[in-house]
């Protein structure tokens, strides 16, 4: 199991998710890659792209206006 990091703050919607898709087509099944994001709409796309992408939600949480979100590679 890998560990990966992406930072998209700064990064408008659709980006953040655009670029999670990216990195995660190159990761195997159950790594795991952490994401920080300050978009606002950021924890409600997440959650929906991970619904329709079938990926895992390990934890999403939110400091201040950035949102931090680990997610696992499940296919």
């Amino acid at each position: 199991m890998k560990q990966e990091f992406l930072d998209c703050k700064g990064m408008r919607c659709p980006m953040p998710i655009v670029e999670i898709f990216k990195r995660m087509k190159g990761m195997n099944v159950g790594d795991i890659l952490t994401v920080e994001a300050d978009d606002m709409a950021f924890s409600a796309d997440i959650r929906a792209w991970c619904e329709q992408a079938g990926q895992k939600i390990i934890e999403l949480s939110c400091e201040g206006t950035v949102k931090k979100v680990v997610l696992e590679k499940t296919k």
